[in-house]
């Protein structure tokens, strides 16, 4: 006698949990993906790569702010948007390169203020010299080792003394 195979019974565990946080990054392309896709963004690289597409002088002037039927807006300094309207066949022709295909016919510039962009933190730099009773300058050891101890010493020898975050002082 012959059964018929029965589909497997729905089971709980494959149901989508209620109630409980999920992981952000799964929300976040997602929200990403629809905000540049109201803009006419389909691929958000344009935005992202700007500065090095259009080149720092021009990317310090303007932005992309929409791309739709090949007419990409961009906002500009009201100082500077009649002197991009004067480039913008170089600056087409450095996207189209860049895309490599035809993406932009035309460039829109609209007068507007800038957000301005917070300038890029200074990177630390370690001490001169490291305190004389710091325990890494007594290691006597490989030369790789002994030298990466030392420069970790002259790290801690800048005297930021400053609490990590997420880090509690013991009591």
């Amino acid at each position: 006698m012959a059964t018929m195979a029965q589909p497997p019974k729905a089971s709980q565990d494959n149901a989508p949990r209620r109630g409980r946080a999920g992981a952000i990054g799964a929300d976040a392309g997602a929200a990403a993906q629809a905000a540049f896709a109201r803009a006419g963004f389909a691929d958000p690289a344009l935005v992202l790569h700007w500065e090095e597409i259009a080149g720092a002088e021009v990317a310090r002037l303007a932005r992309p702010v929409s791309l739709k039927d090949g007419v990409l807006t961009v906002l500009a300094e009201p100082a500077a948007a009649l002197f991009l309207a004067h480039e913008s066949r170089t600056l087409m022709g450095r996207i189209n390169n860049w895309a490599g295909r035809q993406w932009v016919d035309r460039v829109k510039f609209v007068q507007g203020q800038l957000e301005s962009r917070p300038p890029a933190p200074t990177p630390r730099q370690p001490g001169k010299a490291a305190k004389p009773g710091d325990p890494a300058l007594q290691f006597q050891g490989p030369g790789p080792l002994k030298s990466a101890l030392e420069s970790l010493a002259r790290w801690r020898a800048t005297g930021e003394d400053r609490p990590r975050p997420n880090h509690r002082e013991p009591k």
